[in-house]
């Protein structure tokens, strides 16, 4: 199982790497903005229950589908461009085994611990 939820990750990396192509951007951005979304794990110097919140905030798909879609449909690349970063940031997260975070500490996700 876990190796089909890697392929599922690398397809939707893949996926946000097409929209991204798509895009009015040189390709440098992407790989200057990739690690953005990682801004959520400041949350951690304040508590492990708000850097739990905030990274899972900064990593949520369904949050950065949405404002790829707002921005599709106001016809924003600036918009497209966030939700696409955000989308494949997350996706390749998850790839490499770093998922949503439970409140309990940064090293337990809904992957299974990080370092087992």
């Amino acid at each position: 199982m876990k190796t089909i939820l890697k392929l599922e990750e690398l397809g939707q990396l893949l996926l946000g790497i097409y929209l991204f192509s798509l895009l009015p951007y040189s390709w440098w951005w992407f790989l200057a903005l990739i690690l953005v979304p990682d801004v959520g794990m400041l949350g951690y110097l304040l508590n492990e229950r708000i850097g739990a919140w905030m990274y899972n905030f900064f990593h949520h798909k369904g949050i950065a589908v949405a404002i790829y879609l707002l921005g599709s449909y106001l016809s924003v690349p600036l918009l497209q461009l966030v939700g696409v970063i955000w989308f494949s940031h997350s996706a390749m997260d998850r790839l490499f085994g770093y998922g949503l975070k439970y409140e309990k500490g940064f090293k337990f996700t809904h992957l299974g611990e990080i370092g087992n």
